[in-house]
């Protein structure tokens, strides 16, 4: 395979340039014009932030992609899916206010916000993965699949599961369903806190498979029944029904890779990456830790393995910023990001991405 075309911009401006300028520069000179977005719907995949979480993307950015794909005649709208875990974005509605609450907004981005997996979670789409390992049939939030175009526009930082977080990670991860990012963690089957639970029944009332039995006041799962479907976590009204964490952090990425295909096969699809406020955890956290690195630049390419590469590539060149969690460890890996979190194998996404035939490693990085 050839290697891959990365654009890459810094962060430096001028009277006769601001950033989002050279943001839209950036976006020209990769080619994202030869992409047919005339009339078509086009899927803004970010992270709103969790409340709490200054380290996301401002909304700016949203808005200089946004404008471009209405100037290239195409109707973008931001989404991102909703989380597994209690937080501020477990639903539709606390989703949408976390994001309003950030300053994503019509009025702020000049396009609208759907969250792609509907209400709770449920609302999703099977999409078959030729050639995977892990997944047969990707649980993906049914508004990204039904866009025509789909852009990732992602906040490249560190993560303690996956090693960082980046266009793989925003796509795969992000666009699964409840039910999906369950898949990617686990082997999909939830549990139930008995200290939480106050055997309500609401969990029993959206169970397909009768998995769910009410003793005692309290809710057990029958995980030969279950099947992993997850819409009894997001009905639970006390949190007490929780996804399983039992894959090992380089089956995660694997299983993450193979989501990223679902997402991208069949159509159109571009990449955007700002190494900034480089935080060594995701941005789902209801705080930012200080950046292990400066901030180093944006990023553009079509090809999202060799985008995830060439950032990763960048922060490892990077100095440490002193008085960063980085500055605290110790320095055996080579490796940023491993180093921060030495049980972490970015890599392994990586390669995995390779051999379903995403892209490739292999980068020609392109200065504008």
């Amino acid at each position: 395979m050839e290697k891959s075309k990365v654009y890459f911009a810094n962060f430096r401006a001028s009277v006769h340039e601001n950033i989002q300028k050279k943001l839209v520069r950036l976006m020209k000179t990769a080619g994202m014009d030869t992409i047919d977005f005339e009339r078509k719907y086009v899927a803004i995949k970010i992270h709103f932030g969790e409340p709490g979480n200054l380290a996301y993307l401002r909304p700016n950015y949203a808005k200089t992609v946004a404008d471009y794909v209405k100037e290239l005649g195409g109707k973008p709208f931001l989404t991102d899916a909703n989380t597994l875990y209690v937080g501020g974005r477990k639903n539709a509605l606390d989703h949408l206010e976390s994001a309003y609450e950030n300053g994503f907004s019509p009025f702020s981005t000049g396009c609208h916000i759907i969250i792609a997996d509907g209400l709770k979670g449920t609302d999703e789409v099977l999409v078959p993965v030729e050639g995977a390992t892990y997944v047969k049939e990707a649980k993906i939030g049914r508004a990204v699949m039904d866009a025509d175009v789909v852009i990732s526009l992602n906040h490249f930082k560190g993560h303690e599961a996956a090693g960082f977080g980046g266009a793989l990670k925003n796509l795969g991860m992000g666009c699964g369903s409840r039910a999906g990012k369950m898949e990617m963690h686990s082997a999909g089957k939830p549990r139930v806190s008995e200290r939480k639970c106050i055997g309500c029944g609401m969990c029993t009332k959206v169970c397909a498979h009768d998995a769910i039995l009410i003793e005692d006041k309290k809710a057990s799962i029958d995980h030969n029944k279950c099947v992993g479907c997850g819409r009894c976590i997001g009905v639970c009204p006390m949190d007490a029904v929780k996804p399983g964490n039992d894959e090992s952090n380089d089956i995660l990425n694997c299983k993450m890779a193979e989501y990223a295909k679902a997402v991208i096969d069949g159509r159109p699809t571009f990449h955007i990456s700002l190494v900034m406020d480089v935080s060594p955890y995701c941005d789902c956290h209801g705080e930012n830790d200080a950046p292990i690195v400066p901030d180093v630049g944006m990023f553009a390419s079509f090809d999202p393995v060799a985008l995830d590469k060439a950032c990763a590539d960048a922060v490892n060149r990077q100095p440490i910023c002193k008085g960063s969690i980085l500055d605290e460890v110790e320095h055996t890996h080579h490796d940023h990001f491993t180093d921060v979190f030495p049980d972490t194998n970015w890599y392994s996404c990586i390669e995995h991405a390779k051999k379903l035939g995403i892209g490739t490693d292999e980068y020609e990085l392109i200065q504008i």
